[in-house]
């Protein structure tokens, strides 16, 4: 079905996608990163089965490892822009119901003045 090589070489292409997803991170594009991850992860699924079947040599073990390492890397670079635009999107959020909830307190003390106001008599002095 697939030659040994092959896996080696689907771990360089994982390799290759993974510095892509990395480079959209950077570059913010996060709608671009999810759609890329999702074949990502199917690639992923692949090359974890075809692993399984074959036996690697020395060599083609090594490099898988060093492939491995620069995915695990790229991954962890990739994990901590997502985290860091999460905190962002969580402050942004947490402002907004903040606003939120001050325009409805404002609007309740608004009516609750303005009903106050129309029930003080207004003074007829000369």
């Amino acid at each position: 079905m697939t030659s040994v090589s092959s896996v080696v070489e689907q771990y360089r292409d994982l390799l290759e996608v993974s510095g892509q997803m990395l480079a959209l991170a950077r570059e913010q594009q996060w709608e671009s990163l999810v759609q890329c991850e999702a074949g990502y992860l199917v690639s992923l699924q692949r090359v974890r089965a075809l692993d399984l079947e074959h036996s690697l040599s020395d060599a083609e073990r090594e490099e898988k490892l060093e492939l491995l390492e620069q995915i695990l890397t790229q991954d962890v670079e990739t994990r901590r822009l997502l985290d860091s635009r999460r905190e962002e999107l969580s402050h942004l959020i947490g402002s907004s119901r903040r606003q939120q909830a001050l325009g409805q307190a404002y609007q309740a003390g608004r009516g609750s003045i303005a009903s106050r106001l129309r029930s003080v008599p207004t003074d007829d002095r000369p």
